[in-house]
């Protein structure tokens, strides 16, 4: 592990990360100077409450001149050696009549401003009517910071996990060589006991998984399954199981697998067990939770399913998208939030929210919740209303 954050360090730095860090250390610090500490506070408190929503979580491939140029005359070729002027004369159907001028101008609009925009923070950088150039920065700032974070927030049981069992495999194989004294190798196990803690869901400490915890314990079990399989561990993991290469599969997973696709490809039924996993639906309208899969052979693949998409964080972060303003016009923000599961934003928050995205953007903003499923509005909140309910 000590070999693998060394690389990753080394990335890190020579990617100049660091001296970017301290020309935005540099930069803030100038601005209190010429602006006021309050007012660069305002500026940075409104981004970090958008910091989740102000990454690009994928990322477009930059357009070469040249390969845009060889495209164009493809499609130029393609639709000369296609076209019939017979089409001209089919009669054009109700349900695709001309789009009014109304239409037209949306589309266009939409079409220059390159929206839906799921990056807030990058919209408002480019295109608020309100920020200075240094308030701008400060976004940009704010930005490029939440975008190296993204992949580690996908990470987490797997970076925690795989310091926690190399530590350990280090740490008894030293013991066992007589590297480590018996006291030594007692404050390890005490220290190694509190970082695993995991408290049971019925108790007041409980706050989910502990991702040491969890990444710990699959391991383990990958060790367990190379090493000592059982004939259940041959049929789910027939690639593996019985190999006697823990290590390579180890390194095998830490390298192409993040949180989700790691639980979702790795979690055995021996470990489920262990765990004692049960999953619960918390239906709309019901009065009541509903257990749905508990650790048993109809509810490994629906246990791990639940708990996979519970480290997916392009499901647990809500989806907001920047879908239309005029700029020309009133200027007026207008958002939608994707609703997965029909789940809508913490009113609290929500409003808090909206009211940093005025801030930031200089005019009113609103946003509406749609269910992606049937595109039915289920919301709708804005910067208006709560001025009037004031």
């Amino acid at each position: 592990k000590i070999r693998i954050k060394s690389a990753r360090w080394e990335s890190f730095v020579s990617s100049g990360t660091l001296d970017y860090l301290q020309f935005a250390k540099n930069f803030i610090a100038d601005c209190e100077e010429r602006h006021g500490v309050s007012a660069v506070e305002e500026i940075l408190d409104a981004a970090h409450a958008l910091m989740d929503q102000g990454v690009f979580r994928y990322r477009r491939r930059k357009k070469h001149l040249d390969e845009e140029k060889k495209r164009q005359r493809k499609r130029m070729e393609h639709a000369e050696r296609t076209f019939n002027d017979l089409w001209r004369t089919v009669p054009v159907m109700a349900d695709e009549a001309e789009p009014s001028a109304a239409e037209k101008e949306l589309a266009e609009r939409k079409r220059k401003l390159k929206l839906p925009e799921e990056n807030l923070l990058y919209f408002i950088e480019k295109k608020s009517p309100s920020l200075e150039t240094w308030q701008r920065e400060l976004l940009r700032i704010v930005r490029n910071i939440a975008q190296y974070f993204y992949p580690q927030k996908q990470t987490k049981v797997m970076n925690e996990g795989c310091a926690t069992f190399v530590h350990h495999h280090i740490m008894n194989a030293l013991y066992d060589k007589k590297l480590m004294t018996d006291g030594a190798m007692l404050e390890f196990n005490h220290m190694h006991a509190n970082v695993l803690n995991q408290p049971d869901f019925d108790e007041p400490r409980f706050g989910g998984l502990n991702p040491y915890a969890l990444g710990f314990a699959m391991m383990t079990d990958i060790k367990r399954m190379c090493t000592d399989p059982t004939d259940e561990d041959k049929e789910w993991f027939p690639d593996f199981a019985g190999s006697d290469d823990w290590r390579g599969t180890l390194r095998h997973a830490w390298a192409n697998y993040r949180d989700e696709s790691f639980i979702q490809q790795f979690l055995s039924p021996h470990l489920m067990r262990q765990l004692h996993l049960f999953a619960l639906m918390d239906k709309e309208g019901d009065t009541h939770y509903t257990v749905t899969a508990i650790h048993d052979d109809r509810g490994y693949k629906r246990l791990r399913e639940a708990l996979a998409k519970c480290y997916d964080i392009g499901y647990a972060e809500p989806n907001i998208q920047v879908v239309d303003v005029d700029l020309l016009a009133e200027r007026h923000l207008k958002l939608h939030h994707n609703m997965h599961d029909r789940v809508p934003l913490a009113k609290k928050g929500r409003d808090a929210v909206l009211e940093h995205l005025r801030l930031l953007w200089g005019y009113d903003v609103s946003i509406t919740g749609v269910d992606v499923e049937t595109d039915e509005a289920l919301y709708e909140a804005s910067t208006v209303d709560a001025r009037d309910s004031t």
